[in-house]
């Protein structure tokens, strides 16, 4: 295999996330409007995701005295890291620095919107020659950076301050979110590579990850990994809730719960499909893994536990659903149908014995399976996804558009490089939580009173009742 096709793999570089170059020539470029609706539309879905998906699943999987502090939780961490989100967290994520952070030269999205010229800037896609503005680019990363944020609720629910969620999510985004993204995400886009003589100075430009060539499509790791492992981090720091295994806590609407999942399903079209930047048949082809994986993922988990534990659950059927999103999102634009269905599969059945089982023998009170459903899917995805892109194994392989960048292969190294960047993913959410944890444990308080507690958050840190006689 020659340079040419080695490093010409513009699928290969992980996600969504085509960063800006400096247009040469003062022209205007002309965007394709196809790609822009999408990319319109595609913003909107993961929106939805959030706001009412993700709000809907946790808050019923609440006891009802906890149920508007969730929703509150939610919608909250969503508007507070868009504003940071322009503010500084785009500039850190998508502009030039080192192989760990950007800089913060497109602070409050200076020089994102028009150009000196006046012309709307432009962000690179996977194809050459192929943009969109930069601005869609931006508020479509805007979306996955905040339910990222979101998804971290799961694993304190029912017993953390407001105060301290609001203290924990501004560090965490700016210490753990954003240089994940900037290394896996971060690279100076197909039209920089124009000869094999800059490959090298190109790459040592990109993002750490990116160089090591690791393949993440939607976000195994910034996203699920990154969230579910500061999930279970701040499990531990909170400790159980008051009564954990000793009284019933069920979810106490399970008819929100998988109305949420439903639309978490729906929305996770735009977050995977739309990490193609473009409407061709990659988007398609990442629409399709991601309707098959997750089926399978909830047929796989509502098997077992038929199987194991004697009834299927509604429950376990929707958390189901939810670890096959989560698994095929990083490789949903780089495998074929086949590897699928066996990471739909292997995410469902991994994922239940997490939930059902390994949260039980550690004891540790992860309330709403932030770390067992996404911290363990996502580590199954980004695995699976450096066997199961391999063409021998029905996977897409890698596209060669007249390019190079780093090197990737369809063999154990590759699938080396997966494990790494999932370690690497896992040990720095770990250690950023850990510190932003203690921060907020010794200056503001992490944990509400007792009497909170068994008052419910609702009435304690709202003053508000989700549901009124």
């Amino acid at each position: 295999m020659n340079l040419m096709h080695k490093a010409g793999l513009a699928l290969a570089l992980a996600l969504v996330s085509a960063p800006v170059w400096a247009q040469e020539e003062v022209v205007a470029i002309v965007f394709n409007e196809g790609n822009i609706t999408w990319m319109m539309v595609a913003t909107l879905l993961v929106i939805f995701m959030s706001l009412p998906g993700l709000a809907l699943f946790y808050g019923g999987l609440t006891r009802s005295k906890n149920m508007l502090s969730t929703l509150m939780q939610v919608f909250t961490i969503f508007c507070l890291i868009a504003v940071l989100w322009v503010v500084y967290g785009y500039s850190v994520a998508f502009s030039d620095g080192n192989a760990f952070f950007g800089g913060l030269s497109k602070m409050f999205l200076d020089g994102v919107v028009y150009d000196p010229n006046g012309f709307f800037t432009a962000a690179a896609t996977f194809s050459k020659k192929v943009y969109i503005p930069e601005l869609v680019f931006a508020m479509f990363q805007l979306t996955f950076a905040a339910i990222t944020c979101a998804l971290i609720v799961g694993g304190y629910a029912e017993r953390m301050k407001f105060a301290a969620v609001l203290m924990f999510t501004i560090i965490w985004f700016t210490f753990s979110y954003l240089p994940m993204a900037h290394m896996v995400w971060w690279w100076a886009g197909p039209d920089a590579y124009t000869s094999p003589d800059v490959v090298a100075d190109l790459n040592a430009s990109a993002g750490l990850l990116w160089q090591w060539g690791a393949l993440d499509f939607a976000g195994g790791t910034v996203v699920h990994i990154n969230a579910g492992v500061a999930g279970l981090m701040a499990a531990l720091f909170l400790g159980r809730r008051n009564g954990y295994n000793k009284v019933p806590m069920p979810p106490h609407n399970l008819t929100f719960t998988l109305a949420g999942a439903c639309i978490l399903w729906v929305g996770w079209f735009g977050f995977n499909a739309g990490s193609n930047l473009e409407a061709n048949g990659y988007a398609v082809l990442a629409m399709a893994n991601t309707v098959i994986a997750t089926a399978v993922a909830a047929l796989t988990w509502m098997f077992s536990e038929w199987l194991i534990k004697g009834t299927p659950s509604l429950l376990g059927t929707a958390s189901g659903a939810i670890a096959g999103l989560v698994g095929i999102t990083p490789a949903c634009g780089f495998v074929g149908i086949p590897g699928a269905l066996v990471i739909g599969l292997a995410a469902g059945f991994l994922c239940f014995l997490a939930v059902e089982y390994l949260k039980r023998a550690l004891n540790y009170d992860d309330a709403l399976d932030a770390f067992g459903i996404h911290a363990v899917g996502g580590i199954v995805g980004a695995i699976l996804t450096g066997v199961f892109v391999n063409p021998a194994l029905g996977g897409a392989g890698y596209v060669v558009d007249g390019w190079v960048g780093p090197e990737f292969g369809y063999d154990s190294a590759q699938i080396l490089i997966q494990v790494k960047a999932v370690l690497l993913a896992f040990v720095w959410s770990a250690v950023v939580s850990a510190i932003a944890l203690t921060v907020v444990k010794f200056t503001i308080g992490l944990r509400v009173s007792d009497e909170a507690e068994s008052e419910g958050l609702d009435i304690a840190e709202h003053g508000e009742k989700a549901y009124n006689p």
